[in-house]
């Protein structure tokens, strides 16, 4: 039956009569009938010219027909102008028969990162890119409430990946509905953290929102295979020289993973850093910095009251002349799997010793060790993607009240990849020198420790006497 069918067809109409099967074919038949109907497709659009030159918007006929994977209409992707996005482009439009509107957001990745990005997304394919700077909210709304509440993700890492991913995701939803899109799409792998921390801020903020992520569902498996497809459909092939490793950046981090790194026994590369001088190699003489603290975030330099983006990343230059914030781990990701990462946070890991310094003199014993035991948990909240549970949201009432009271100053020393504390000062101080000094006996009476320790040690007491018959 199906070879007399195709026999009365063109070979390039078989790809039309095939797509509602696709539809409804099982997941392990799909990937092979993809195959197939592109390979129809690009011999066919070669046949009638339709691959040559540059990539052209689709038109309204063939939005209205849908590509091989079913039918969106317009779709928000988040572009980086890689190899990896830039491939994307033609896919959706290929596979879903949309619009593409490329979506960046400047979290502080570097003028470099953002250069000719538009010229980029419009040659492969996209209708429009959008371009958003976020540095200012990044760090307002997303760092500083991580670093009010002392959120550190398995004892070393500052979340500097997981604090932008959301505030990227909410953007791309305010956009989706700025352009009337009916779907977001993200380049993230299906074996890292990034697809869930993306996907969770679009299902809290718009459920209706379609998502596509396309390495869960392409044949590509690597970069040589997106190159080929890259020329494929004429879309230009980014010259820039491939990074052995694979990075991530923004105003609070710059991020290594990939080639020695994954063999956690292999010391990093001094070359690979780019953010710190290697700690040996810094200057030779301390440097000393005030921090201004209201409310458990910094709001100051030595006096100098800076936006917060301004403040960190002139924080970041400070401590990266002097080899702070280095961390080499091995974490475990959401998704299972162990992985070994190498952060550089400068800025960061500065503003981090600052605030806990103050901590000591504004909090009580009781209250810090439930900050620090919420902390936890808000760390793997914010790791896992979810910034916008309503349970991070009342960990941070929480953090907004026990540290309202931490306002004041601390100096710290920066020297060879050290930070150490000078000093700390508070007008909400619970440290008095007349009590705590051992010269002054009025206000503390140390014969009143006996009748306390008595009280306090009597379970010990009693669970002794018991073990001894007495």
């Amino acid at each position: 039956m199906w070879p007399a069918l195709f026999r009365r067809v063109e070979p390039c109409q078989i790809p039309s009569l095939l797509e509602p099967l696709f539809r409804f074919a099982g997941a392990t038949t799909r990937p092979a009938m993809a195959k197939v109907l592109h390979a129809i497709s690009i011999r066919c659009a070669t046949a009638t010219g339709k691959e040559q030159g540059a990539v052209t918007p689709a038109s309204s006929g063939d939005q209205n027909k849908g590509g091989l994977r079913g039918k969106l209409n317009k779709v928000v992707l988040a572009y980086s102008g890689g190899l990896d996005t830039s491939v994307i482009v033609p896919w959706l439009r290929e596979n879903y028969g949309c619009e593409v509107v490329c979506f960046t957001a400047d979290v502080g990745q570097g003028a470099i990162e953002l250069e000719g990005l538009e010229k980029k997304a419009k040659a492969s394919g996209a209708c429009q890119l959008v371009v958003k700077d976020l540095r200012e909210e990044f760090v307002s709304e997303y760092i500083y409430p991580c670093l009010r509440a002392g959120a550190v993700y398995e004892r070393k890492y500052l979340l500097g990946t997981s604090m932008a991913r959301p505030v990227i995701a909410k953007a791309m939803v305010d956009v989706a509905k700025e352009v009337g899109a009916d779907a977001v799409a993200h380049g993230c792998t299906g074996k890292g953290n990034d697809q869930v921390r993306f996907e969770l801020t679009f299902y809290a903020l718009n459920p209706e929102l379609k998502v596509v992520a396309p390495w869960r569902e392409w044949d590509i498996t690597g970069r040589e295979d997106a190159i080929e497809y890259a020329k494929k459909h004429n879309v230009p092939v980014p010259v820039s020289k491939k990074s052995i490793y694979s990075r991530d950046r923004n105003l609070w981090h710059l991020s290594h993973e990939g080639d020695i790194l994954e063999d956690p026994a292999n010391e990093p590369k001094e070359d690979m850093y780019m953010m710190s001088v290697a700690p040996e190699n810094a200057p030779s003489e301390p440097e000393y910095l005030e921090i201004g603290i209201v409310a458990g975030v910094p709001v100051s330099i030595n006096g100098r009251e800076l936006s917060p983006a301004s403040l960190l990343a002139e924080l970041n230059e400070i401590g990266g002349k002097h080899g702070i914030g280095r961390i080499d781990m091995v974490e475990n990701r959401l998704v299972g799997m162990k992985s070994r990462g190498v952060y550089e946070t400068p800025g960061g890991t500065i503003m981090a010793a600052a605030v806990r310094e103050l901590e000591a003199l504004t909090l009580d014993r009781e209250t810090m060790q439930w900050k620090d035991m919420v902390a936890l948990k808000y760390a793997e909240l914010v790791y896992a993607g979810r910034w916008f549970d309503p349970l991070r949201q009342s960990f941070d009432a929480f953090m907004e009240k026990i540290t309202a009271t931490t306002t004041g100053s601390v100096t710290l020393k920066l020297y060879k990849g050290s930070v150490n504390v000078a000093s700390r000062k508070s007008p909400y101080s619970l440290y008095r020198e007349d009590i705590s000094s051992f010269e002054n006996m009025e206000i503390y009476n140390q014969a009143d420790a006996e009748g306390f320790i008595r009280l306090y040690g009597l379970p010990t007491r009693v669970r002794a006497m018991l073990e001894k018959g007495i």
